[in-house]
């Protein structure tokens, strides 16, 4: 098979910055693993640190599972390329990310996916239901911002960021699914709970009458999720997902 042969940055930029390319990477090769890419056409990114305000993105035009640390691009908050890369940044991937990190500073990663049971569950009227102990996690913080086309307009950037509030979910009705982290860790956690919330409701709706959680326990799942997973927290699930990566292809490092 060939490869891209893509110059490694490893040494290059600091031990913080490159730790933070290697999660992303694997991030952008996991979903790629569990089925949840678009082929290029979604997005994952993580704030850097420093006063610069600048995230890494992908490069648009890899296949997920092309992605490496090294090939991951810097961009600041205006969507320039603070780094040589042969490829372009995806403007709809610019424009709802930025709204994010800018608005929310808790908001290190946020992961945007379009799957056919998020995109499914984002077109029904009700939205997410309360149906499963998976869908509790998430409606305990989440937001819904109505679809207005492809999301390439900055007038859309101050309605996407009010929707959002401090939720941790956001559904983007008729497009897809969107969560935040702290980490790479946490954001991919959040979007493996979400994801798995809608594929449980579309499969469920398929069968007979739907049995509805009771809202008093939908009320209390927040705290109960910081006593499971620290909050949704992806500590506990993220290095198992490493070396899942690093038995398949350790080549997202490079």
């Amino acid at each position: 098979m060939s490869q891209m042969i893509i110059p490694s940055l490893h040494g290059q930029v600091s031990d913080q910055e490159w730790a933070l390319r290697c999660d992303l990477a694997a991030a952008y090769r996991l979903v790629a693993h569990f089925g949840w890419s678009d082929l290029i056409f979604t997005h994952i990114s993580v704030r850097l640190p420093g006063p610069d305000h600048h995230f890494l993105i992908n490069p648009y035009g890899l296949l997920f599972d092309e992605i490496t640390a090294s090939s991951l691009i810097r961009i600041d908050l205006a969507g320039q390329k603070q780094q040589d890369s042969p490829f372009p940044v995806n403007p709809a991937g610019f424009t709802i990310h930025s709204a994010i990190h800018s608005a929310r500073p808790d908001a290190q990663c946020v992961l945007h996916t379009h799957t056919r049971a998020g995109v499914a569950v984002a077109s029904q009227q009700g939205g997410v239901l309360a149906i499963s102990q998976q869908s509790t996690f998430v409606l305990a913080s989440l937001a819904y911002h109505d679809y207005e086309g492809v999301a390439v307009r900055p007038d859309e950037i101050p309605r996407l960021q009010a929707d959002l509030g401090d939720a941790q979910f956001l559904c983007l009705r008729n497009h897809g699914l969107l969560t935040i982290g702290a980490t790479v860790a946490d954001a991919f956690l959040a979007m493996y709970v979400f994801e798995s919330a809608c594929q449980i409701q579309v499969s469920a709706q398929a069968g007979g009458p739907l049995i509805a959680i009771d809202p008093a326990i939908v009320t209390g799942t927040a705290t109960a999720m910081k006593i499971q997973t620290g909050g949704i927290g992806g500590a506990f699930v993220w290095p198992a997902m490493l070396r899942k990566l690093d038995r398949l292809d350790p080549g997202y490092r490079s």
